[in-house]
């Protein structure tokens, strides 16, 4: 299978720079797996396809100000690091300026607020740092760091806030789980009062989920870990509705990968933190979930790759071309697709 089998033709006008001014009003393809019926309509309306006795998993991963701007210390580069994942006062990030920063060298952010020195060095522009600051680190991130949003999205966000889901509460994200953008406290309310329980898990966004694929042959493409978590609870839901037949609906591809990571890993949901680098596309046998909830992804991304084996690559295909002639918005700011 090769990469350049999921691309598709996309005008530069239909990726979407600013979202929409009400989250729930974005426009809803709706894809019926069974009978390829493809039909379209706004978001809210999503609660006429959702039944009682659904569950609703989401992904409460709050995005932190992830993108930060520094200069070496001794030489005064300029650097850029993208925070993929923390872990107490260590941090993995992605360096724009990967080629400066070798084993001790030092980045300084702020004025010295913020002090990164480098512990590692591994491939692809990664590298590993320890972060030197006083206070609370979060506090610090929010005065030093940007809201990391994707290189495709030139405007400026004028509220922070839409880059996060209602729902996001557990800080670690480098990016937003964006088919999650689309929901309103009011929708959710709506939601629940029809009888759809929602149950939430943690993935926290990396390099994982938004690397492009750089091989032709989609087998040799390798998943960057991220890291996750299920509580007690929610595994507890996610079993009961399991052995009931109830339909587990993601929102999400990062939901999704959590989900069929699981069941593939331990063959039931359970209670745990870990870590995923499952890579989904076609040939892959889904297990845990029955209907998904996504955005309009990026051609040849492995994000298209797995809605493609949830029902095929020619159906996503041929969905996108329409959702293309409708002029649907693309990707983290857009419109957004039920697949049933």
């Amino acid at each position: 299978m090769r990469t350049s089998d999921f691309t598709f033709d996309l005008p530069s006008e239909l990726i979407a720079q600013v979202p929409i001014e009400n989250r729930s009003d974005s426009r809803l393809m709706v894809l019926d797996r069974q009978s390829q019926a493809v039909s379209h309509h706004h978001f809210y309306e999503i609660i006429d396809y959702l039944h009682d006795g659904d569950l609703l998993v989401m992904n409460n991963t709050k995005v932190i100000p992830a993108r930060l701007f520094g200069i070496k210390e001794v030489t005064n580069a300029r650097v850029e690091l993208l925070i993929l994942k923390i872990t107490g006062n260590t941090a993995e990030c992605l360096v724009g300026n990967a080629k400066a920063v070798k084993l001790g060298s030092i980045i300084s952010f702020g004025e010295g607020q913020l002090r990164a020195r480098c512990t590692e060095v591994k491939d692809e522009g990664i590298r590993i740092f320890e972060l030197l600051y006083e206070g609370i680190l979060m506090e610090v991130l929010d005065q030093l760091g940007e809201m990391p949003l994707p290189p495709y999205i030139h405007e400026t966000l004028s509220d922070k806030s839409r880059y996060q889901t209602v729902y996001a509460k557990v800080e670690g994200s480098a990016a937003a789980p964006t088919a999650g953008l689309h929901f309103t406290p009011e929708l959710l309310d709506k939601i629940k009062l029809k009888g759809i329980e929602i149950v939430e898990i943690t993935l926290h966004v990396g390099l994982g989920t938004f690397r492009p694929v750089k091989v032709d042959d989609v087998n040799q493409h390798v998943m960057h870990s991220e890291e996750y978590e299920v509580s007690e609870e929610a595994a507890e839901i996610l079993n009961e509705a399991k052995r009931s037949n109830r339909r587990i609906i993601s929102v999400g591809t990062t939901t999704t990968r959590v989900l069929e990571s699981q069941m593939k890993k331990y063959g039931s949901f359970r209670a745990i933190k870990d870590a995923t680098d499952i890579f989904i596309y076609p040939g892959f046998k889904y297990e845990a979930i029955d209907c998904q909830i996504t955005n309009f992804h990026l051609p040849e991304s492995t994000l298209l790759m797995l809605v493609s084996a949830f029902s095929s690559k020619e159906m996503i295909l041929s969905a996108y071309r329409e959702a293309v002639e409708q002029k649907y918005r693309f990707f983290s700011f857009g419109d957004a697709m039920l697949i049933i």
